[in-house]
């Protein structure tokens, strides 16, 4: 397993080898522009060529980039979709450009027309952006958790996307925890972990999935709020040692999305914490 965390990239985007080093990183997620504003950032090509060197000299085995919180290819706003697949689209070229393995997303909302219309709508954008990707870059659909719009509460909902997709040999699967955990699989609990992703396994293949977000939960289990905590220190508490120590995920990126304990994500301790719960 590549243990890592979510690092900011604020002062250049090769800043985030640097603070993942730091901390201990295997593997590191970065945005590749504001989460939330639209308006992508321009790295110029001495700051991505930056990015692969110091990429190769600290030995970060991993990089994953996550589109912005206002992506959504489900809402029933042409605006907005036509914004969220630009974002998407700069995402993807700026990923492929520093060489990261994938862009996750989160899919969006339907907004209460239904999840049918959402994937519908999702689709088509989806399928240009696959266009983007390479046999090193893949796109990443992450589950998610939240209210009843929301589309990829579960595995099931994601599997509808993929097979209308026609099971594209570049888009995969990233595994949240708490997403999972607020979405009623008890992810610390041995029996449901498994059923869990058996499921997984049958409806979309254990070879899509390629990342997890290592998340504890402030909420109880079937919560359905997304409300994330540093490992250990949350309602799953150690029993996330269930999640982490799965064999499925034994050679997974691991990637810690936490407050930290300052709310400016994760540090060395909670990396160290990490690990020690995992195989």
């Amino acid at each position: 397993m590549l243990y890592g965390a979510h690092v900011s990239s604020a002062g250049g985007i090769a800043n985030a080898v640097d603070r993942g080093s730091e901390i201990g990183c295997d593997a590191i997620q970065i945005f590749t522009q504001s989460p939330r504003m639209w308006r992508p950032t321009d790295h110029t090509p001495e700051a991505v060529a930056l990015f692969r060197e110091r990429r190769a000299e600290t030995g970060i085995q991993s990089v994953v980039c996550h589109a912005l919180y206002l992506v959504n290819l489900a809402s029933p706003d042409r605006e907005i979709r036509k914004k969220s697949a630009g974002a998407m689209r700069a995402t993807l070229e700026t990923a492929s450009a520093i060489g990261a393995e994938g862009v996750i997303f989160h899919v969006g909302s339907h907004l209460g027309d239904g999840l049918a219309a959402g994937v519908r709508r999702v689709v088509p954008a989806m399928r240009s952006l696959l266009e983007l990707t390479t046999d090193d870059l893949w796109l990443l659909m992450e589950n998610s958790a939240g209210p009843g719009a929301t589309v990829g509460r579960s595995t099931e909902e994601l599997e509808r996307i993929y097979d209308r997709l026609d099971h594209h040999p570049r888009l995969g699967i990233c595994l949240d925890s708490c997403h999972w955990f607020a979405s009623g699989v008890d992810v610390t609990d041995p029996e449901a972990l498994d059923a869990a992703i058996d499921g997984l396994d049958r409806q979309i293949g254990l070879d899509r999935l390629r990342c997890l977000h290592v998340n504890d939960s402030q909420t109880s289990l079937g919560s359905n709020r997304d409300r994330h905590e540093s490992v250990g220190r949350g309602l799953m508490g150690d029993g996330i040692s269930v999640f982490l120590r799965h064999p499925a995920f034994r050679d997974l990126p691991a990637i810690l999305e936490t407050p930290g304990p300052d709310s400016h994500g994760p540090d060395a301790a909670e990396l160290a914490r990490l690990r020690a719960l995992g195989p």
